[in-house]
């Protein structure tokens, strides 16, 4: 697993691309494609044949029906908001990894009955940050935490520097690596 994941939102499919582009030029090779759009799918498949070398995964899976989708297209990780059974079974039957979100020590410990052992903390900044990870690791030493939401440059190194933090999801490292890229155009 990388360290970082970027969440990407790609409204239109043509700004795959460019996006992929920006993250594999600043040493990013992986990338979270969300279901948060209708050419999610599309993006997801065009981002696994034309950037093999990246490790695509599919976000915001909320359901089983999305989750065949994106394994369909190529995905070769699920990562969702929340805790689906189903999502975690389909997962698991196709070999999959999957990284549902989970803030609370219920849903950690459903996370653990479906053989899940790295969760999505999300919204991080929202739950109580690195000081929550730390509480809950002492209950879970066997999980690791892919914290996402209020997690930036200001923040991201004491993070990283905890041992139950797998890697480190955003938004922002999207941002950062279309501002690099642009800057290198100029």
């Amino acid at each position: 697993m990388e360290r970082f994941i970027p969440v990407v939102v790609i409204k239109e499919l043509e700004e795959t691309d460019r996006i992929m582009k920006a993250l594999k030029n600043n040493d990013i090779h992986c990338a979270e494609i969300t279901f948060r759009t209708d050419c999610a799918a599309e993006a997801i498949a065009y981002a696994v044949k034309n950037y093999p070398e990246m490790e695509i995964g599919a976000g915001t899976v909320i359901n089983s029906r999305q989750c065949e989708e994106a394994l369909a297209a190529g995905a070769t990780f699920i990562v969702s908001p929340g805790l689906s059974p189903s999502v975690a079974r389909l997962c698991n039957e196709r070999g999959i990894p999957y990284y549902p979100g989970c803030v609370t020590p219920t849903e950690i410990m459903a996370a653990l009955e479906l053989g899940i052992t790295t969760v999505k903390f999300f919204p991080a900044n929202v739950y109580g940050g690195l000081k929550a990870l730390k509480a809950l690791s002492a209950p879970f030493p066997q999980v690791k935490f892919i914290p996402t939401g209020g997690i930036d440059r200001s923040n991201i190194e004491e993070f990283l520097a905890f041992d139950k933090v797998a890697a480190i999801g955003g938004s922002f490292f999207v941002t950062e690596a279309l501002v690099r890229m642009e800057e290198e155009e100029r």
